[in-house]
């Protein structure tokens, strides 16, 4: 019998290829990287982050969407850990943010500076127990707020109350600018006919809309996340408990 031999053969590595470059009709802004993820959800780049969890948590998520792929939040975690990190993406960029973290004029500056750390703002918006808002609080306000006087000193001492400068809710983006642009603000609550806070618009957010023109949103402005779910006993509770926190894509995961 005779056997060919395994070493006549050309073996190749990626550095003895070269592809040489050649005239082509096709300009680079004409190309098209946009693909769909699903029937109803498209990207602008064909790259999806994997759900493992030394891969995929909330700031791959969203470093993914803002260049125009994807994200997908690993399953290693309690149901309410993995909807916090759907929520952080969710809030991380947005147009209007339909639903603020908010505090109230008797919490802590130690409580809001945990919550303004933990969501990444620099600020919130002050409601009182009907929701009506009574004020702002920012990292200005707190900021010669003693280390020891912070977990005794209140959101009411040091927040600027109103009448503050406000927009109304379903206000045009456009508009919204032009109000934070004349009067040098940072943050622009929404409020209804009854001053009720309705949303927040933030100049950071027009920035970011600048910076990453190409990021991956719902119809919102908010940065598109999915998240892995598993086939086991508590598949349904967290599929439905991301649903509610604003997931935009599940995907079944199994080893």
């Amino acid at each position: 019998m005779e056997y060919s031999d395994p070493f006549s053969l050309i073996g190749l590595t990626y550095d003895d290829v070269l592809l040489m470059p050649g005239k082509s009709d096709v300009i680079p802004s004409g190309v098209g990287t946009s693909t769909m993820v699903s029937r109803n959800i498209s990207i602008n780049i064909p790259l999806i982050s994997s759900p493992m969890d030394t891969v995929t948590e909330s700031r791959m998520a969203i470093a993914m969407a803002r260049q125009g792929g994807l994200g997908i939040l690993h399953r290693n975690l309690s149901i309410e850990q993995q909807a916090d990190q759907v929520d952080l993406v969710k809030r991380s960029e947005a147009g209007m943010v339909s639903h603020p973290v908010t505090t109230t004029p008797y919490a802590t500056i130690q409580e809001v500076d945990d919550l303004c750390g933990r969501y990444r703002v620099s600020g919130l918006p002050v409601i009182d127990e009907d929701g009506k808002l009574v004020g702002i609080v920012t990292n200005r306000d707190m900021r010669f707020v003693l280390e020891v006087q912070r977990t005794t000193t209140l959101v009411k001492d040091v927040m600027t109350s109103m009448p503050l400068i406000v927009g109304k809710a379903g206000i045009h983006p456009d508009e919204a600018m032009a109000l934070l642009a004349q009067h040098r603000i940072e943050k622009l609550p929404l409020i209804d006919d009854n001053g009720k806070l309705k949303g927040l618009i933030t100049v950071k957010d027009f920035d970011k809309s600048e910076k990453y023109p190409n990021a991956s949103k719902d119809g919102a402005g908010r940065l598109l996340v999915g998240a892995a779910v598993g086939v086991g006993p508590d598949g349904w509770e967290r599929a439905m408990a991301l649903v509610e926190t604003g997931v935009d894509i599940l995907v079944v995961d199994t080893a």
